[in-house]
């Protein structure tokens, strides 16, 4: 059931593909001026897209090479300020969905980690930067450094407040 799910959404990602050539063609036959602006946008686009995302790519391929559950345990329990920045920054570096990550956090938790860290850590999941370019694009540079600095202290009061909420254990 799963594949026939799998092979209809491949086709009608095709079918999509060729709406959008017909469109495209369609648009260029009765306007060509429309059709020649259009791609020179969708040009200036990928020019400025593409670096961005090549050095995105880079940075998660070293991401997923280096920082391991077994990184992230070993820097859980880095003392004072070093490990709200470990937090954070792993916080961000971490990829794939939500749910893998919460046997780890729940095993830290387990350790001693202060319920707080996993709280920053799962905040500031949320500044992504694979949608950097995107975000970027659509708004402004200024607006993402502004952003993204709010998230970062909001992560920390967010696990300030956690821990005040509930103490840790030790």
């Amino acid at each position: 059931m799963q594949l026939r799910n799998e092979l209809s959404q491949v086709r009608t990602s095709w079918y999509f593909l060729i709406a959008v050539i017909i469109i495209y063609v369609i648009v260029a036959w009765v306007n060509f001026t429309i059709f020649s602006s259009s791609l020179i946008f969708f040009y200036r686009l990928i020019v400025k897209i593409v670096p961005i995302f090549v050095l995105i790519f880079i940075l998660m391929t070293f991401t997923n090479l280096f920082i391991t559950p077994h990184f992230i345990t070993r820097h859980f329990k880095e003392p004072g300020i070093k490990k709200w920045i470990f937090v954070i920054i792993g916080g961000i570096l971490s990829t794939g969905p939500i749910y893998m990550w919460y046997p780890l956090l729940a095993d830290l938790r387990e350790k001693g980690v202060d319920n707080g860290f996993i709280a920053a850590f799962l905040y500031s999941r949320a500044i992504k930067i694979p949608l950097l370019p995107v975000i970027i694009f659509y708004f402004s540079l200024k607006y993402i450094i502004a952003l993204t600095v709010v998230m970062i202290g909001f992560s920390v009061i967010q696990g300030i407040t956690v821990n005040k909420i509930l103490p840790p254990k030790h």
